[in-house]
């Protein structure tokens, strides 16, 4: 294991970019945000990064104490990485980090992947209340957890039980957004949300 590397300021920022501020740690922390990943799941949505890079940012976020990693029990008997209670405390820090790239975003290029929970965060970021959110887009599903604050706030595909909530939107209205440009309310009433589902989230955001 690389030691760490330091920026030797005496100032918070500086002592949070010693820990996070490598390229792919935070991207690692946004795919463990949906819970234990294996190592190959987690290779597979973070394309561009090598084997060698992905293996050296866990192992350094197990020694910072933002990861664990542990033995699944049969018949799972995987390997998987999951995020501590400290680790978990960067959900903020995505979130705020989103919302500042909105203006990069611009048109989607040819070279760029695109994974349907990486909008998980933005939608995260603007829907209200708790409970069970399954989102269905053209490129896959995922399923938010409202206001939870312990386990894991997203997960990729669908809902693990009963959802409270289901969204089906195409990527342009997503985008648009975490963009800013439009509202979750605004794309219901326009009719570019459907919303179905008899739980709190999906009542209010019919009612809005």
């Amino acid at each position: 294991m690389s030691p760490r590397r330091s920026y030797d300021q005496y100032c918070s920022a500086a002592r949070a970019l010693d820990v996070v501020g490598d390229r792919w740690t935070l991207l690692v922390v946004r795919e463990l945000l949906a819970g234990p990943r294996r190592y190959t799941d987690l290779h597979a949505d973070l394309p561009g990064v090598s084997t060698d890079v992905l293996a050296s940012r866990l192992k350094d976020m197990e020694r910072d104490g933002l990861a664990t990693r542990r033995r699944l029990p049969p018949p799972g008997a995987a390997t998987v990485y999951e995020l501590t209670a400290r680790g978990r405390d960067l959900l903020p820090v995505l979130q705020a980090l989103g919302a500042w790239g909105q203006p990069e975003l611009g048109e989607r290029r040819p070279t760029d992947a695109v994974r349907a929970h990486w909008f998980a965060l933005p939608l995260l970021r603007v829907l209200e209340g708790e409970g069970l959110v399954e989102v269905r887009l053209d490129e896959g599903e995922f399923h938010l957890r409202l206001g939870e604050t312990e386990g894991p706030v997203y997960g990729d595909g669908p809902a693990p039980a009963e959802p409270d909530a289901r969204l089906v939107l195409d990527v342009d209205t997503c985008t648009a957004v975490a963009r800013g440009e439009l509202s979750v309310r605004d794309a219901v009433r326009a009719g570019r949300i459907e919303v179905t589902g008899d739980g709190t989230p999906a009542k209010a955001l019919r009612e809005a």
